[in-house]
């Protein structure tokens, strides 16, 4: 897959280019271009992103950052099965646990959650730093839900940092999904209030809080090219209009003109 000139591999994060260091370099220097590019497209472009990570994985399969990178691209085209394989075999590679929610997330995509949920009690969990831990309880409170069990997803979600006031990288997604939750229990205004809270600590827009809240307050967004499309058809009906008049007043004159000539 071409790869535009400006990108030189330079840009890849410093420990991913420790571990590429060995392969030899012109090889290390064409993997680390491919996953730049998986870095820069997996969020706007997944398909395109997975194709880069095939390269790199036929490149330098070996290499944890590259089975990594390969699972994560999978996992943005759900692609389940692979992903949790990448995973697993950069698990295996580096002993790792940090991948650990997101391997349960693809047993969820494969329609599984009773084995994310069982992944969720593991010891492994224990090991996650606070980040990953947040990242395993939304995960399993996904699984709860994903089984049916609506008020268990709500009591998994019930958590310090759900209580805390401070604003960390996972905040807005917590209060978000327990929003979420709170919302298919039938619970708005509980919900609305959550909703509201997210969208606080939502600083990068990474959830749609605001247009959740929106819809609870009954706002309808009308989007601006379908009122233009509306005034056209009004004036091209209009001209229509004008245009069978005209035709109708030609009609009738030649009525009168038979008429005088009669």
């Amino acid at each position: 897959m071409p790869i535009p000139p400006e990108v030189t591999g330079e840009e890849i994060d410093p420990d991913v280019r420790q571990e590429l260091m060995s392969l030899p370099k012109g090889l290390a220097d064409d993997v680390a271009r491919n996953l730049v590019m998986v870095a820069q497209l997996i969020d706007e472009d997944p398909e395109k992103a997975y194709g880069y990570s095939r390269v790199a994985l036929r490149l330098a399969s070996r290499v944890a950052a590259v089975r990594e990178a390969a699972g994560f691209a999978a996992y943005a085209t759900q692609k389940y099965a692979e992903a949790l394989a990448e995973f697993r075999a950069a698990r295996r590679m580096t002993g790792s646990v940090e991948l650990w929610p997101v391997m349960a997330d693809c047993e969820r995509g494969l329609g599984r959650p009773e084995r994310a949920l069982a992944m969720a009690g593991e010891p492994e969990v224990q090991k996650l730093d606070r980040a990953g831990q947040v990242e395993m309880r939304l995960v399993a409170a996904g699984a709860r839900r994903d089984m049916g069990q609506l008020d268990a997803a709500i009591v998994t979600l019930q958590s310090p940092e759900l209580a805390s006031n401070a604003n960390h990288p996972w905040t807005a997604r917590l209060r978000y999904a327990y929003a979420d939750a709170l919302l298919a229990a039938g619970r708005e205004n509980e919900a609305r209030e959550w909703f509201a809270k997210a969208l606080e600590a939502d600083k990068d827009g990474s959830t749609d809080a605001s247009d959740r809240l929106a819809e609870l307050d009954g706002v309808e967004f009308v989007d601006a090219f379908d009122d233009e499309d509306e005034d056209n058809s009004e004036e091209s009906g209009a001209s229509a209009d004008l245009d069978d008049s005209a035709d109708e007043g030609t009609d009738e004159d030649e009525d009168d003109e038979d008429v005088d000539k009669d």
